[in-house]
């Protein structure tokens, strides 16, 4: 069958990697993908968010499904577009109806959620300018650090965890009232902050079955030792050491399946990818988080670490038989590294030339933010550039080869993070 994967990122890359390996794909599409997504299929210069362009190109190549990967189509009601329109209701979309996308468009929606279905999470309430006399009573009800979540989309940098109450409260306003992250904080969530340490879980369902994915553990902060701004994320390891057996039943059987028996009970359409974003605390997983897809840079170490023919699970999700599908893990510990643009996650600069990236043999290397220039020479094109994951036996071989392979990828003011794992590694 012929395949349209949407997005540009090192997530999509991942993607297209393994859908490309399946016999069951005639051909990949990825709409725009990037210089590293062209060697697994054909890109199409088209936005993920103009959907009649999507429209066209599937009815011109025969395009039988559409795998979203990220966010903002979703929650731009993009598995609704096709499911309405004649032409297009017979392409199985991997990917949630605009309802379920919900779950990652509102973080007030995600929290109702959550407390109606009984999954365990962090207290909290949520308000507007209108009511921000009563968020500032809120906020000295908690315990330092305060955490304030923008209820909309903010490109994952919505959520500010602060230490003291006096900038709190100045977060609190600059976020209602000067609107710093736009729509977007208009609605402000404060909850409870939760010590512990933070894992992500994805689950492929068909809003019935579902099939639990390998976990991982990403680092969102900048800086070494998680200092500094967050970013979109400076690399990710799976499987997480410390999320043994025990510990993913406590989370299959709390969060995983009053999850998605919640989207039946709310009669809510979801065939796709749920990402569960959690923190262990004193052995009991607690969610943060909903995401509607596969978390970026955890898909570039989640991805490779499945065997099975991704293209059958898709079709299984998309039956409805995802029951009847097999999903192969490989044991192996894979350790992803993000390498960015100088600057980045604040100002940095575009079009410095890429070199070494073939020089690369023993890791496989996701491109994020890339593209050719005109004289087909590999340029930076995004604050998160190349993305580096290598397989070993154990955390701390997969992490020497992602970093030896980082060493040989070279531009102007390339950074990245040398401490991803360590922490894990300190257990």
């Amino acid at each position: 069958m012929n395949i349209l994967l949407l997005g540009s990122g090192g997530r999509e890359h991942a993607i297209a990697y393994k859908i490309a390996q399946s016999p069951k794909c005639q051909q990949l599409f990825i709409a725009p993908g990037n210089a590293g997504t062209k060697a697994c299929g054909t890109n199409v210069d088209i936005k993920n968010d103009d959907f009649p362009a999507i429209k066209q190109f599937v009815l011109e190549n025969s395009v039988q499904m559409l795998v979203v990967g990220p966010e903002a189509p979703l929650v731009a009601g993009i598995a609704d577009f096709f499911k309405n329109d004649p032409q297009l209701s017979h392409v199985a979309v991997i990917g949630p109806s605009k309802h379920g996308a919900t779950l990652e468009g509102s973080k007030d929606f995600a929290k109702q959620f959550m407390q109606r279905h009984g999954i365990p999470t962090a207290r909290y309430q949520s308000f507007t300018k209108d009511t921000l006399p009563q968020a500032v009573e809120f906020l000295k009800t908690l315990n330092p650090p305060y955490v304030l979540k923008a209820d909309g989309l903010a490109a994952g940098k919505g959520v500010l965890i602060i230490d003291n109450l006096p900038q709190a409260e100045a977060e609190l306003h600059n976020m209602l009232e000067n609107a710093k992250f736009g729509n977007a904080s208009s609605k402000v969530v404060i909850e409870e902050f939760l010590s512990g340490i933070e894992l992500s879980v994805f689950v492929l369902t068909d809003g019935r079955h579902y099939k639990l994915l390998p976990s991982a553990k990403d680092y969102k902060r900048i800086g070494e030792h998680d200092t500094g701004l967050n970013t979109g994320g400076m690399g990710s390891v799976s499987p997480v050491p410390f999320a043994d057996k025990a510990f993913m039943q406590k989370v299959e059987q709390r969060i995983v399946v009053p999850t998605v028996q919640g989207l039946q009970a709310d009669n809510i359409d979801y065939c796709g990818f749920i990402f569960i974003g959690l923190m262990n605390v004193a052995g009991d997983p607690y969610v943060i988080e909903y995401n509607v897809r596969m978390g970026d840079p955890e898909t570039e170490s989640v991805f490779p670490r499945i065997n099975s023919d991704v293209a059958e699970l898709f079709q299984h999700a998309a039956n409805g038989t995802l029951d009847q599908a097999e999903l192969q893990i490989n044991p192996q510990t894979a350790a992803c590294v993000m390498m960015v643009a100088g600057g980045y996650p604040e100002s940095y600069r575009k079009g410095d030339i890429i070199t070494g990236t073939e020089n690369v043999s023993e890791s496989l290397v996701f491109h994020a933010g890339t593209k050719l220039n005109a004289d087909n020479q590999l340029i930076t094109n995004g604050g998160r550039v190349i993305c580096v994951t290598s397989f070993a036996d154990n955390l701390e071989q997969a992490l020497a080869k992602s970093f030896s392979s980082v060493d040989k990828i070279h531009w102007d003011g390339k950074f990245f993070r040398s401490d991803i794992g360590q922490d894990l590694l300190n257990l």
